[in-house]
């Protein structure tokens, strides 16, 4: 629940007073023109932006004022706009770093579940490759399967579509729909309009 967010730089407002309840199993779908403040919102969901007013309150507690990883930890992930991979790692690197750090378990603990992840995500065939050569599906597709690596209970999505042709938008929405039906709420900030009513309530 976010209880009358609001943010600002300097003169101008990004957020006013905005209320918002996702529901367990709910997809929700945020749209608007560049500069109206969709990623900002993100960022004070996840912890990444500070609100300078309003709360965010996460199954019963307050974590407005709570750093990113422990909010991650009681399970709110995070995609970015620009996928963010640790481009020297290889993609199996990458998802055994969010499962451990994001998801606090020990690395041997997590290797199994990062393989399922791989396969789920359709990157089985390049979990040894360095995730800074992949195209940019693959890019997107490392972005969401880190971020289900930390085992989310909600999944903010920031515009995963941008930049795909068609049959490659297909396979994404079919995967956020499989993501979905596993009961993760997900918050899904899209451009590609038809893309983000094929998921959202």
């Amino acid at each position: 629940t976010l209880e009358k967010i609001s943010k600002r730089f300097g003169a101008v407002v990004v957020a006013d007073a905005i209320d918002l309840t996702l529901l367990r199993g709910e997809a929700l779908g945020i749209i608007g023109p560049n500069g109206a403040g969709k990623t900002t919102l993100f960022g004070m969901i996840s912890g990444t932006v500070a609100p300078d007013g309003g709360r965010v309150v996460f199954e019963g507690h307050d974590v407005t004022r709570m750093k990113p990883e422990h909010r991650c930890r009681m399970g709110i992930a995070r995609s970015f706009q620009i996928p963010q991979p640790f481009g020297g790692m290889t993609v199996f690197e990458n998802l055994v770093v969010a499962a451990a750090f994001g998801g606090g378990r020990s690395e041997r603990d997590v290797y199994a579940g990062c393989a399922g992840l791989l396969d789920r995500c359709g990157l089985a065939d390049k979990a040894n490759r360095r995730a800074g050569a992949l195209t940019l599906l693959d890019r997107k597709r490392l972005e969401l399967a880190r971020a289900l690596a930390t085992r989310p209970r909600v999944l903010l999505l920031d515009e995963v579509a941008g930049g795909l042709v068609e049959h490659e938008t297909a396979a994404l929405v079919d995967l956020i729909n499989d993501v979905r039906s596993t009961g993760v709420s997900i918050v899904w900030i899209e451009h590609v309009v038809h893309a983000l009513i094929a998921v959202v309530d």
